[in-house]
């Protein structure tokens, strides 16, 4: 597959790390261009990858134009992923997009209906869903061993110096970090979302102009009710970046530390006040291709161009988990209980 990447700020070397070097993606892409409205920083990447006849470009219709790549890679900044998104699907091409998915959830619908439109494949890289510690752990719960899923309870706890757009953003933390979570929180429990209730701050001493705290409560089908606290002004006591798990059954709890500590324990003997606990084995991870981040994500969305399908992170599925985001900082706004439409189409 031939690919512009268009993006070439520091999330851009993640993505080269997994195109360059990742075994599962060897001989499956050409890239075919680097784009970026900053020209010096489209070179400085080219450089640090030894990228010496990479094409570069400050224009990205240019790149297309000139390329003919069959995908777009858009690590550009939530701002901007409307136009990118756009110009790349109207010229019939895929797009693998760094998330959120958009910096609206008008957006996110119209982009989501566009790509149907076009039946051209939007698909969001939501990368932590494709680790070992997430997929041992909803193997795990999809398997049975504590029951039905009846509470999900996530901290994210954080204090993250980014520097540059994000200390400008509003509502930071939901809309560019807590989708990871929100996401997690489908991903493992199978369930959607269905209403909402939010409180977010900007506590004293944050270094962020707004919204760096936020605390959740949503209600998901199935009954399950999952639950969120986090903060990116919370220094010392760092919990992982996937946010430390309580999940917890019918029959027992997964203790999960967002990377790969899993403890699972299911009750024991009759039923007196506090009855006692042994602790099970929480398996293996079976399919290590898809626990590797960015590789995985984009080894998915090759597979599922060639293939025509949809992969799991489709804009027709992470909808549901950028919904949630929009959702929280709506009842932020208004302090109340919003309800959650995560519809693909626009209105």
């Amino acid at each position: 597959m031939r690919v512009v990447l268009v993006g070439c700020g520091a999330m851009a070397e993640g993505w080269l790390t997994a195109i360059l070097r990742s075994p599962l993606l060897a001989g499956k892409l050409e890239l075919v261009g680097l784009v970026d409205t900053q020209i010096e920083a489209a070179t400085q990447l080219a450089a640090k990858f030894d990228l010496t006849d990479t094409p570069l470009s400050d224009n990205l219709q240019h790149s297309i134009d000139t390329h003919r790549p069959d995908a777009v890679f858009d690590v550009t900044t939530p701002q901007a992923r409307p136009t990118v998104v756009r110009q790349a699907l109207n010229a019939g091409l895929h797009v693998l997009a760094e998330k959120p998915m958009a910096p609206t959830l008008q957006d996110a619908q119209q982009l989501a209906a566009l790509a149907d439109d076009k039946d051209l494949l939007y698909v969001i890289t939501q990368n932590r869903r494709y680790k070992e510690g997430i997929r041992r752990a909803q193997a795990f719960l999809a398997s049975g061993a504590i029951g039905e899923i009846t509470g999900l309870h996530a901290d994210f706890f954080i204090g993250a110096r980014f520097g540059g757009f994000r200390d400008q953003m509003d509502h930071v933390l939901l809309l560019d970090m807590a989708i990871h979570t929100f996401d997690g929180a489908r991903f493992l429990s199978g369930q959607e979302p269905e209403a909402v209730y939010c409180h977010e701050s900007n506590p004293q001493g944050s270094w962020y102009a707004h919204g760096s705290s936020a605390f959740a409560t949503f209600e998901m089908t199935g009954g399950v009710v999952f639950s969120y606290r986090g903060s990116w002004c919370a220094e010392g006591a760092n919990t992982a970046w996937d946010s430390t798990w309580r999940i917890t059954g019918s029959n027992g709890t997964l203790l999960w530390d967002g990377e790969n500590t899993l403890i699972a324990h299911t009750p024991s003997g009759d039923t007196s006040f506090l009855r006692d606990t042994v602790e099970i084995t929480v398996p293996p991870l079976a399919a290590s291709h898809k626990a590797q981040e960015h590789a995985s994500v984009i080894a998915d969305f090759l597979h599922a161009v060639a293939n025509k399908h949809r992969p799991e992170t489709d804009s027709a599925d992470n909808i549901k988990s950028i919904a949630m985001v929009f959702a929280a900082i709506d009842s932020a706004k208004q302090g109340r209980r919003i309800s959650i439409n995560p519809t693909t189409r626009a209105v």
